[in-house]
């Protein structure tokens, strides 16, 4: 049987950090407490003017590649989740495998899930590999959420960030990958959302992203408990064997809640919430990678990765790391 494996993992956050009190300097009117207190964020990071979604891809692309030994000319698929491409197209995998050097004709495609947009992401590719089709993928969340915000609006603009995260994931005959689950619900689709398009050169809508904060939170902490037991119960564990929770990086309270949910001790959660902000697609990856290289995520552990965004979208991957 064909497996699939996380065989590297790479991260890149965009230089420019601001903190509350830089956002406050800047005439969002708000405060540090104000924001720690609703959410934990303390920091997040944006990228430069010139930067743009595939240059953050390619950054923790590449990273991915060097830690898993592989070059770029060996994967033959790039499944990229992201809320903020390039261009409405090419797709950004399309712009991302021209900038990493590949000659090859790998499969490349963007996937758009919003924050649930690597888990997403990760569970296409593993079904592709496990088909036989494809033996090595690129699986990447990139955003620069920043240029979607609008910074009249403190409640959403002080809540987001910028980064890309990316693994290798590759065929195996040891089990990798245990178990997947992707839902949606479009009834939901009006409480995040950036409801705008673009008709003969003109905006239609609004460009900027809105949120109905209170029912996000709602929503989400019920769906990210019902989703890891639902992984869980298809590999035919308990939740208590999960060494690590990686969910997506929203609202710490959102992260406390649903280890609460799970009765799982809130150490086994990793969180970037603080750092980061949310990043969407990326946090997860984000996440998984600094986890990874500071030595808590180990071989052998078992992780839960979660994602839960706009559409409404959610999902759960449970891995042997």
């Amino acid at each position: 049987m064909i497996h699939a494996r996380i065989t590297g993992t790479g991260s890149y956050l965009p230089p420019v950090r601001l903190s509350n009190d830089d956002l406050v300097a800047r005439g969002i009117d708000t405060n540090d407490e104000w924001v720690v207190g609703r959410t934990g964020i303390r920091a997040r990071h944006f990228a430069r003017d010139d930067q743009v979604c595939s240059d953050l891809a390619l950054a923790a692309a590449e990273r991915a590649l060097e830690a898993a030994g592989r070059k770029a000319a060996d994967i033959d698929l790039i499944v990229l989740a992201t809320s903020t491409p390039d261009y409405i197209f090419p797709s950004t995998a399309a712009i991302l495998q021209k900038k990493l050097g590949m000659a090859n004709d790998a499969a490349v495609f963007d996937l758009q899930a919003v924050c649930s947009g690597f888990v997403y992401a990760l569970a296409t590719a593993e079904k592709f590999i496990r088909s036989g089709s494809h033996k090595r993928a690129l699986v990447i969340g990139s955003e620069v959420f920043s240029r979607i915000l609008n910074w009249q609006d403190r409640t959403t603009c002080v809540l987001f960030g910028d980064g890309a995260g990316a693994v290798v994931v590759e065929a195996s005959d040891t089990p990798g990958i245990l178990a997947t689950a992707l839902h949606a619900d479009g009834r939901h689709s009006d409480i995040l959302s950036v409801p705008g398009s673009i008709n003969s050169g003109k905006v239609v809508g609004s460009p900027f992203l809105q949120m109905d904060g209170q029912a996000v939170f709602k929503f989400a902490v019920r769906v990210l408990g019902d989703v890891a037991i639902e992984v869980c119960k298809q590999a035919g564990i308990a939740t208590s064997e999960v060494d690590w929770i990686i969910p997506h990086q929203a609202n710490v309270r959102i992260l406390q809640a649903t280890a609460k949910r799970l009765d799982l001790p809130f150490e086994k959660v990793i969180v970037t919430v603080a750092e980061h902000g949310n990043t969407s697609a990326a946090s997860v990856p984000l996440a998984l990678d600094l986890a990874v290289r500071d030595g808590r995520i180990q071989p052998g552990h078992r992780l839960l990765l979660q994602g839960v965004g706009g559409g409404f979208t959610w999902g759960a991957v449970l891995l042997n790391f």
